[in-house]
């Protein structure tokens, strides 16, 4: 990690950001069961998801799954933009507890912020798929960033 500054005007859409994979183990979905209070047997019950669920198995929580992901594509540190949230937030496919997942983020628009001209906006759409290549979250990432000589 490092620390790299980055203005509005240095962001272009289209811009493709590609992760390695990551596998979601069980001391993932424990550990946030216990952070969140989450232990629906969806997460924790392997019987219960296979016998009564029609499941597969057990299934990472969703929250996770986001979690992970936008963890994921945070490499470098830039003091020039700071996340303002998330859009469209789609939980598409079930992960499994041992699937491996990668993320794909794209710039799809860099706009003027419509109160403050010091700053603009950037949105990096967020995919993430399986080891089968199935999508199985999708978000759109909100970015606050500043303009280059623009600051008081």
């Amino acid at each position: 990690m490092q620390v790299v500054d980055r203005y509005l005007e240095e962001y272009a859409v289209g811009e493709v950001r590609r992760t390695l994979g990551r596998t979601i183990t069980e001391a993932d979905v424990v550990l946030h069961a216990g952070q969140t209070g989450d232990f629906f047997p969806h997460h924790m019950d392997e019987r219960w998801c296979v016998q009564e669920a029609g499941l597969a198995g057990r299934i990472a929580h969703g929250t996770l799954i986001l979690s992970v992901a936008v963890g994921m594509t945070a490499g470098d540190v830039n003091p020039q933009a700071m996340s303002y949230g998330y859009d469209r937030i789609r939980f598409i496919k079930p992960v499994f507890l041992g699937d491996t997942i990668t993320v794909e983020a794209e710039i799809v628009e860099v706009a003027d912020h419509p109160r403050r001209p010091e700053l603009g906006r950037v949105d990096e759409r967020v995919t993430v798929t399986n080891h089968d290549g199935d999508t199985v979250l999708s978000l759109v990432h909100l970015y606050v960033v500043n303009k280059r000589g623009e600051r008081p």
